[in-house]
């Protein structure tokens, strides 16, 4: 009689488990790159944030958010503050 089979075709204690350490999401985004670039936007009751590698995805994503009328921030690494009419500097670094 053959041993019986897991679903995914290994038998029984086969595979080791993985390291706790590739389970673990990381704080800062699923591939474990720490992210520079932070959006908030706030309107009304609403707050939403995000985190980027890019500046010039988080640029992106900022215009659209203040165009459709939400007060936008960008920080960067440094933890300067942009607003709407300094994004532009962002692109130019």
């Amino acid at each position: 009689m053959l041993p019986s089979m897991a679903p995914n075709c290994h038998a029984p204690g086969e595979l080791p488990p993985k390291p706790a350490a590739t389970r673990e999401r990381v704080q800062d985004d699923a591939r474990g790159c720490a992210l520079a670039y932070k959006m908030v936007a706030e309107r009304d009751n609403e707050k939403c944030s995000f985190a980027r590698e890019s500046r010039l995805l988080i640029v992106a994503k900022a215009k659209v958010w203040a165009s459709e009328g939400w007060k936008v921030v960008i920080t960067d690494p440094d933890g300067k503050a942009y607003t709407p009419p300094e994004f532009d500097q962002l692109l130019a670094a």
